[in-house]
C-alpha cells in the first residue's frame, strides 16, 4: 500500500495538466518555426519533447518539496495550492526531492547523448538547462525567486519565452524571431502568475513566501495587471504583420474578453480561471492561426 500511495503521490505531484500545457507550447514553438520555412524534423521534434518532460516534471517535484508548507495551509483551488497529493498523503516531503533529482539528471543526461550523437542541437541544449537551472531556483536555494518576489517573472520568462524558443532550437528555427513572436503569450504568462498566486498569499506569508501577491497591495496588483494586459495588446498590433501574421493577430484577440473580465475580478475572485483560461485560449488560437500560416 505505501508504494501505492508514493506512486499516487508522484504522479499528482508531477502535475499532468501543467505538463500538457507545456508540451503545447513546445509545440507552438516549433510550429512558429515551421511558419517561418523551417522543416521540421520528427525525429526532432520527439526527441526535443522527450528530454524536456523528466526536466519539467522535476521542477513541479522541486516546488512540491519548497512549498510543502504552504501548500499544506492554503485554500487550493484547480490552478494555485500545488497538487496538495504530498500534504494529504503524510509522507516525507523527501520522497519527490529524491525523484526530483533522478530524474533531473536523467532528462539532462539524455540531452547531453542526444546531442553528442547530433540530433539536439546544442543551443537547445543550453536552453534546456537554463529551463533547469531557473525553474529549480524558482523554489530552492541559493536564489528562491518565488520567496523574494521575483518568481513571477521568473516563471513567466521560462513558459513564455523561453519554452517556444526551445522548440524552435530544437528544430533548426530563428530564434529571435520566434522570441520576438512570443511576447504577448509571455505577458499573457505573466498574468497568469500574479492571478495564480493571489489565493495562496495568506499562506505563503505565513511562511515567509514573500510573492508579489504578499508584498504588494490590492490596489497595485490591480494596476500592474491592467498595464500588463494593454502592454500585450500593444504588442500584438506592434508586431504585425513583420513578425506576427494577421491571421495570428486577429486569432489574439479571442482572450481578450477574457483578460478584461479577469481585471475586473482580479484581487477580487478566489479563484482565478478567467486569466488561466485566457493563457490557454491565447496558446490553442495562435496555434492554430500558425498552423493556418504554414500552410
Amino acid at each position: 500500500m505505501a508504494r501505492v500511495e508514493k506512486s499516487r503521490v508522484l504522479w499528482a505531484a508531477s502535475r499532468p495538466a501543467q505538463l500538457l500545457l507545456i508540451a503545447g507550447v513546445y509545440v507552438l514553438g516549433v510550429k512558429i518555426a515551421d511558419a517561418s520555412g523551417v522543416t521540421v524534423s520528427l525525429a526532432a521534434l520527439v526527441v526535443g519533447l522527450g528530454v524536456l518532460l523528466p526536466i519539467a516534471v522535476s521542477v513541479h517535484y522541486a516546488n512540491e518539496y519548497a512549498d510543502y508548507e504552504t501548500d499544506a495551509l492554503t485554500d487550493r483551488t484547480p490552478f494555485s495550492g500545488g497538487s496538495g497529493a504530498l500534504p494529504a498523503s503524510g509522507l516525507d516531503r523527501r520522497v519527490v526531492r529524491r525523484a526530483a533529482v533522478w530524474l533531473l539528471a536523467f532528462g539532462l543526461g539524455l540531452a547531453l547523448l542526444f546531442t553528442a550523437s547530433g540530433v539536439l542541437p546544442p543551443v537547445a541544449l543550453a536552453l534546456l538547462a537554463l529551463i533547469a537551472v531557473f525553474g529549480w531556483q524558482y523554489s530552492l536555494g541559493p536564489l528562491e525567486l518565488a520567496w523574494r518576489g521575483w518568481g513571477e517573472l521568473d516563471n513567466a520568462a521560462l513558459g513564455g519565452l523561453v519554452l517556444p524558443v526551445y522548440g524552435a532550437a530544437v528544430v533548426g528555427g530563428p530564434l529571435g524571431h520566434v522570441a520576438l513572436a512570443s511576447i504577448p503569450f509571455f505577458l499573457v504568462v505573466l498574468l497568469n502568475l500574479f492571478a495564480t498566486q493571489w489565493p495562496d498569499r495568506e499562506a505563503d506569508a505565513a511562511v515567509g513566501k514573500n510573492t508579489l501577491a504578499v508584498q504588494w497591495p490590492r490596489q497595485r496588483l490591480r494596476a500592474v495587471y491592467v498595464s500588463v494586459a494593454l502592454l500585450a495588446a500593444v504588442a500584438v498590433v506592434v508586431l504585425q504583420p513583420t513578425v506576427l501574421p494577421r491571421p495570428v493577430a486577429l486569432a489574439s484577440v479571442v482572450a481578450a474578453p477574457l483578460l478584461v473580465v479577469g481585471a475586473l475580478g482580479y484581487t477580487r475572485r478566489h479563484v482565478p480561471w478567467l486569466t488561466v483560461t485566457a493563457m490557454v485560449t491565447l496558446a490553442l488560437a495562435q496555434f492554430a492561426a500558425w498552423c493556418w500560416v504554414a500552410v
